[in-house]
Order: structure tokens, then sequence, then C-alpha cells
């Protein structure tokens, strides 16, 4: 889903070349059946995907696939080292990178390029978050966040977000202790920008319980749908299903 930051995120539901606001379908009944189809990010119909919803060939051999997109500390492009295509290697991680902490139900360190803020934040459903420090490209970046990963998570505790179970967390204090622990020779990238970004989302109720939906097991999910927060659809019924999880795959929309 396509997100935009107002006072409440708004989200869009892209389905082909339209979209549907799906803001305005919370406490609406509605139904989502999967088609058995997948379109892969090459642009193939396939049955099934392989990981990161890439089928086996282009997982092994897009760039967009490469190691360096779920670990930033291994990029080589600062080096001139190819891993699959060193020319979009270079436009992609040649680029200033944050280092961010946020709060997502708990407190969690992250990486993304500069010009996905706020929209990581908010596919991670973080309440608010804080920028560490600014690098020059990815590479940097993953250094500081491995030296972090020591010290708190880098993972978003889904369950609990999607629930609701927030905890409070001072962003600012947690940003100050935080930098003793950037290496020193990346010391100089860590940012002097102090705001604190907070994120409201469209939800009017949290399940008590969540049981995580996926289309390709259950063939459909339905009910009202209660809210949205990170990329999951929240139902009162208690299903809760990654948007993100299911690209590609083709589905009929009812409500």
């Amino acid at each position: 889903m396509k997100t935009n930051l107002q006072d409440e995120v708004k989200y869009y539901l892209e389905i082909g070349d339209d979209f549907i606001m799906m803001n305005d379908l919370i406490g609406k009944d509605l139904k989502m059946t999967y088609l058995n189809q997948i379109t892969c990010f090459c642009g193939d119909l396939v049955s099934e995907v392989f990981r990161m919803n890439f089928c086996r060939k282009c997982f092994f051999e897009k760039p967009e696939a490469g190691d360096a997109i779920l670990r930033p500390e291994l990029s080589k492009a600062h080096l001139g080292e190819e891993d699959r295509d060193l020319e979009w290697e270079k436009k992609y991680q040649l680029q200033p990178h944050l280092v961010y902490l946020a709060n997502s139900a708990g407190l969690k360190v992250g990486v993304t390029r500069i010009g996905q803020r706020p929209t990581r934040w908010i596919d991670q459903g973080a309440r608010e978050a804080i920028v560490l420090a600014e690098t020059e490209n990815r590479f940097e970046a993953g250094q500081i966040e491995v030296a972090l990963k020591a010290h708190m998570s880098d993972k978003t505790p889904w369950q609990r977000m999607v629930k609701g179970e927030d905890v409070e967390i001072d962003l600012l204090t947690e940003k100050k202790q935080a930098v003793q622990y950037v290496p020193d020779e990346y010391a100089k990238f860590i940012s002097e920008n102090d705001e604190v970004t907070h994120i409201e989302y469209p939800v009017t109720e949290y399940p008590t319980k969540a049981k995580s939906v996926n289309l390709e097991k259950n063939g459909s999910v339905e009910g009202k749908l209660v809210g949205i927060r990170g990329q999951y659809l929240l139902f009162s019924s208690g299903a809760v299903m990654n948007v993100r999880s299911h690209e590609g795959r083709h589905v009929l929309l009812e409500f």
C-alpha cells in the first residue's frame, strides 16, 4: 500500500492503474479472495514465488534481491565492487541513508534511504521515530546499525504492534544513549536533528488476539475492517493481513 502522512496515515491500495482509498473502508465489511496468480517483479505470471515475492530466477539474479537489500553492511558499491549489477547498486547504495530509532511497540534500530523518510517508519507501524545518523552511503549506515544491534532489536514485534500493545519510550533519551555505541569512525555522521516524528494510524479498535492470514493458504479473508497499521489490515475477528507480504498476488476485492 502507498502511504501519505497527514494528521493520520492515509493508505492507498494500487490495483492496476487505479487505486482505492483504504481509509474509507474502515468500519465496512470487505472480502479479499486470492485468484491463484502472482505477477513477479519481472512481470511474469507465476503460480508461486521463491523469497521476498521474487520468482526463483529473479531472487538469484536481480540486484533488487541482493544481499545488501536486507543487510546494508554487506554493501560493496562504495568499493566499486559488483554484486549483481554495479550500475544499479551504485544508484541505490551510494546515496544518503538514515540510521534511525523507532518506537514500534518497542525500541528498534533501522536503516533507510533518506528519501524513504517517513515511509519506512510507517511501513513498520512506528508510533514515533528519530534520526540517529545521516550517512553518505548504505555501507556506513549498515555498520552503525550492526553496532547498535548488540544493544537493541532491529526487528518489529508485529504481534504486539497489531494489537496496539504500545510502550512509552523517550526517543531523545534513547538517542543520547545510543550515540555511545556508534563506532568512532562513524561518529561524524551523528545527526543534530533531534525532532521526533509522531505518527497516527487509522485504527478504530485493536484486536485482543491476532491471527495472521496468508491468502495462499487460507484462500480469502473477510470481515469488518477496523484499522490499518504498518502494512497490516486489521479485522474485528482478530484476523490480520500483511499486504506487503502479498505483493504481486492477484485478488478480488469486494466491499
